[in-house]
């Protein structure tokens, strides 16, 4: 039996296989438009925000 997932970014159907080299993903180009969507926080794990660090204070 084969297992089929849907690709996260674009909903097509994907064979999950070692040979599957994007899985979940379909393609190169999904996965990057995943990870873009994470690096502008258009994707975020749930939770109260945190206080900043005070490390993250500018220096003088």
């Amino acid at each position: 039996m084969t297992l089929q997932v849907q690709c996260p970014t674009c909903q097509t159907l994907v064979t999950w296989t070692p040979e599957a080299r994007y899985r979940p993903f379909c393609s190169h180009r999904c996965r990057l438009i995943d990870l873009g969507q994470w690096a502008d926080e258009s994707h975020r794990i749930a939770g109260e925000e945190l206080p900043p660090s005070p490390s993250a204070e500018p220096y003088h």
